[in-house]
């Protein structure tokens, strides 16, 4: 089956008129960002474990922040059981800017950002206490670094596994 791309207002339009599910891929931290209300989640994980859509709903839109994933998973996304597949152009991030209802209860920072944000410290603390106090802390920044190459080779994080454990990422 090929699945076809649709703008933000013609999802909010079918949405509205009963006539699609629309499905969002993204993690469980992205959702509890900011989510639209009608959207069912169904997370990447999931969908590789074999989740399936509603029966009763032969049109699934599938979105995702900005539509790469989506896009990159076109394939995966057809199998789950749609007569007719649509990925969002521009995800929730295109229903945003038509205007269309998100909802949101976090204020808390994604836990991937939070990665980032830790990592990206680390390194710097260890270049500047390499250089200012003792090499061996150069150490400190291949470490991380190593992790981060891990993390995007393997897709398993270690470091966004801690993270998420942490009481406000819960």
């Amino acid at each position: 089956m090929e699945v076809r791309e649709m703008d933000a207002k013609t999802a909010h339009e079918w949405l509205q008129q009963g006539r699609a599910e629309l499905i969002d891929i993204r993690d469980d931290s992205e959702r509890a960002e900011l989510w639209i209300p009608q959207s069912r989640w169904m997370p990447l994980t999931g969908l590789r474990a074999g989740l399936k859509g509603q029966p009763e709903k032969t049109v699934g839109i599938f979105h995702c922040r900005s539509g790469r994933r989506t896009h990159a998973n076109r394939d995966m996304l057809a199998a789950v059981g749609h007569d007719e597949a649509y990925v969002m152009d521009g995800g929730i991030q295109a229903w945003q800017q038509a205007g269309c209802p998100t909802e949101s209860k976090s204020t808390v920072i994604p836990v991937m950002r939070q990665v980032q944000i830790a990592s990206g410290g680390l390194i710097v603390l260890g270049v500047l206490l390499g250089a200012l106090m003792e090499p061996w802390f150069y150490a400190l920044a291949g470490f991380v670094g190593a992790g981060l190459v891990y993390a995007g080779v393997s897709g398993s994080c270690g470091m966004a596994m801690m993270l998420s454990r942490l009481p406000f990422n819960r």
